[in-house]
């Protein structure tokens, strides 16, 4: 059939309260322009991350009662460990209460002044942790990521030449390699597995340990299965577990591809950061079986491992995006093309060029979304990106607006509503207006920096 329905029924739901256009312009005003100042009670669609906002299954929170609180040994840790390395075979497994504090950890062994960290490209707090240690983030995505009309089908991969170049030229500032599946910032796009061997095999030949940021996982690995020469007849699960075994070891925020609320974790394979890890663990997280989780958050982790790598339930989630995605483009509205996995990303540049990249139109973008519609999204652009570790200020390669859709909580009746406050956009969005930051925080601003609409 063409429509491609929601693999489950639901069974509990929660009151939206349908807010008018006044009250959120009262709103944005009180919260300074800041989309992440906005009470959830008052946002209609929220659309602002698919991170730790997923709907739980009748089996995770069957396995939440089930969860034991015991400090040291619970049996809840062993089931989450277990159902990890089911997929992900790594020697040692250390829960966290969500993937920045994994981050936090690995890169304070790692980092540190005068290392060079390179990546597909990281995220924002995997470049605030790094920098926040003192190490350099660097982005080597292929050229085709920035070309949002380019049907490149892997437009995460790494650039292998200029990985290549980075190391034989800085070797001695590397501590290891990264890999972000999916591609978040660059608009939710995979990395081949044959990038992927070809990165590992690359850090490998210079003595370097290579990890991946693993948060998506598996929409990477439904990409694979349906876009790579040779894995269309492959299990899903399979995939997967032929992308970790190039890998020294992860990071990972449960909160995304494994359904859960909260958590995290840091895996690797070398004794000797295991044992660092471990012991930064405890000062900041907590015992080695908990990590700063709850027993049943530990469970809850395990089930949702079994669940995210169900065939149906991938081709439902990526076609939801797609679904989306056409009928922006229908309207004229640019997007990264491909659509990502986990979102949309409309280019707020291209949509309103009137706006200059250092008055925020991806920013401006997301206000208007929210005026008009009561619809929360996210800018991953100049406010995100532009802020330098001196203190200065430059453009963003892309200003984007990332729709990202929490899993199994919104009907096609919400994504049609998406499209339709678009269409309201597009007709006015010449008297779109740009914004100046009034006030920042010193690293990842875009969380709690205060603006203002300009004349």
């Amino acid at each position: 059939m063409r429509t491609i329905i929601e693999p489950f029924r639901i069974k509990s739901v929660e009151p939206i309260r349908m807010t008018t256009v006044d009250e959120r312009r009262g709103l944005l005003k009180a919260a300074a322009w800041n989309l992440f100042g906005i009470a959830s009670d008052d946002v209609m669609i929220d659309l602002l991350t698919d991170s730790g906002t997923s709907a739980m299954s009748a089996a995770q929170w069957g396995a939440v009662m089930r969860g034991d609180e015991s400090y040291a040994g619970s049996p809840s840790f062993y089931r989450f460990e277990r159902a990890v390395k089911n997929l992900m075979p790594f020697k040692h497994v250390i829960p966290t209460h969500q993937g920045r504090a994994a981050e936090a950890i690995l890169f304070s062994i790692v980092g540190g002044a005068g290392h060079v960290i390179p990546s597909n490209t990281h995220f924002d707090t995997t470049r605030g942790n790094i920098e926040a240690s003192g190490a350099t983030a660097v982005d080597l995505v292929i050229a085709e990521a920035h070309d949002h009309q380019s049907l490149h089908p892997f437009k995460g991969n790494i650039d292998l030449a200029r990985l290549a170049a980075l190391l034989e030229r800085s070797s001695a500032q590397i501590p290891l390699v990264m890999m972000t599946v999916t591609n978040n910032a660059g608009g939710g796009q995979p990395v081949s597995l044959a990038n992927l061997r070809a990165a590992a095999d690359l850090a490998h030949s210079y003595g370097k340990p290579f990890f991946i940021d693993g948060c998506r996982f598996a929409e990477n690995a439904w990409f694979i299965k349906c876009r790579e020469a040779g894995q269309d007849g492959r299990a899903v699960t399979d995939i997967v577990r032929d992308m970790f075994a190039l890998a020294d070891g992860m990071t990972m925020s449960a909160k995304k591809d494994a359904f859960a609320n909260i958590g995290g974790w840091l895996a690797v394979n070398d004794d000797t950061l295991a044992a660092a890890a471990r012991n930064r663990l405890i000062l900041t997280e907590g015992f080695p079986t908990y990590g700063g989780l709850a027993g049943r958050d530990l469970d809850a982790i395990a089930v949702g491992l079994e669940e995210i790598v169900d065939e149906q339930y991938l081709r439902y989630r990526v076609r939801t995006n797609e679904y989306i995605g056409d009928k922006l483009l229908a309207l004229g509205v640019p997007i990264v093309q491909p659509v990502g996995g986990h979102a949309v990303f409309v280019d707020a540049r291209r949509l309103l060029p009137h706006i200059p990249p250092l008055q925020y139109p991806g920013q401006a973008l997301a206000v208007s979304l929210y005026e008009l519609g009561g619809i929360r999204s996210c800018e991953i652009g100049t406010v995100m990106f532009g802020q330098q570790p001196d203190g200065t200020e430059r453009a963003a390669e892309m200003d984007l607006v990332r729709l990202a859709m929490p899993r199994r909580v919104y009907t096609q009746s919400h994504a049609d509503y998406v499209v339709e406050v678009f269409e309201e956009i597009v007709a006015s969005r010449a008297q779109t207006r740009g914004l100046r930051i009034v006030s920042q925080p010193p690293r990842l601003r875009h969380f709690t920096a205060r603006f203002e609409r300009l004349d």
